[in-house]
Parts: structure tokens; C-alpha cells; sequence
């Protein structure tokens, strides 16, 4: 077999290991929740400024500065809304660790429940409909 097939052979084998090695990497998902004894301040109350078209308000939220070993506020913000989800804000829950903050995050329809219209407002009274009563009339 000529040298130049050789290599290229080799190289293609060494591409596809390494491949087959990172894909399990590049999918991984790692979530550290990490308890803190302080609970965070009340809330700062802001002015929330008037309504923008195609926006929903982001509520301003206390985070936690490990290098400054104490809660920061982050003030509220626009965010570019996203049609079929809704926004729920980050909080603190106290669990058997301590203080953990669950971050912001976009639901999909509400309760949530998808309600398969992409509307973001579920079936009937504006609520999601729980899977299997779609079928049966219930939403």
C-alpha cells in the first residue's frame, strides 16, 4: 500500500477514536447544587419600567459572591420574550444543605404542562392541560 494511503488511513482512524473518546464529554451535563448557611435579604423593590413590545421583565434577584462570601443584588432586565414559554424567576428554597438558589429559567406553556399549541397559555381558563386529559375533553 502506497505511503500517502498509509497516512491518510491512520489519520482517519485517529480522527474517529477521538470522536468516539470526547462525544460522551460533549453531552454531559453536570449540575452542582451548593448550600450556604446565609439566607438572602428581602427583596429590593424596583420600579419596573413600562412595557416593551416583544420584552417581558426580568425581576432583579439576590445571587451569591463566593469571593465576597455574601449575596449580591442583580438588578431587573429586559429579555427578549419567547413565544410558547413562560419565564420564572430565580429563588431561594432552604433545604437539608442550606440555602440553595435555583436559577431563572423558560417554561414551556404553564403549570408545566405543553399545551401543543405553541401559545404559551394552555387549554381552557389559561391553564396547561396535564398529560392524557387533552384526550379525554377535559382542556
Amino acid at each position: 500500500m502506497p505511503q500517502h494511503k498509509v497516512v491518510r488511513a491512520v489519520a482517519a482512524a485517529a480522527l474517529l477514536c477521538s470522536a468516539v473518546a470526547f462525544a460522551p464529554a460533549a453531552i454531559a451535563q453536570v449540575n452542582i447544587s451548593i448550600g450556604i448557611g446565609t439566607p438572602p435579604p428581602a427583596p429590593i423593590y424596583e420600579v419596573v419600567p413600562a412595557p416593551r413590545a416583544g420584552y417581558i421583565w426580568q425581576p432583579g434577584y439576590w445571587d451569591w459572591d463566593d469571593h465576597a462570601r455574601k449575596h449580591m443584588w442583580k438588578k431587573g432586565r429586559w429579555a427578549q420574550e419567547r413565544p410558547g414559554y413562560v419565564y420564572e424567576s430565580p429563588r431561594w428554597v432552604q433545604g437539608g444543605n442550606g440555602w440553595v438558589m435555583e436559577p431563572g429559567r423558560w417554561d414551556r406553556g404553564h403549570d408545566g404542562y405543553d399545551d401543543h399549541g405553541g401559545n404559551g397559555k394552555g387549554g381552557k381558563g389559561g391553564k396547561g392541560c396535564p398529560p392524557g386529559h387533552a384526550k379525554k375533553g377535559e382542556c
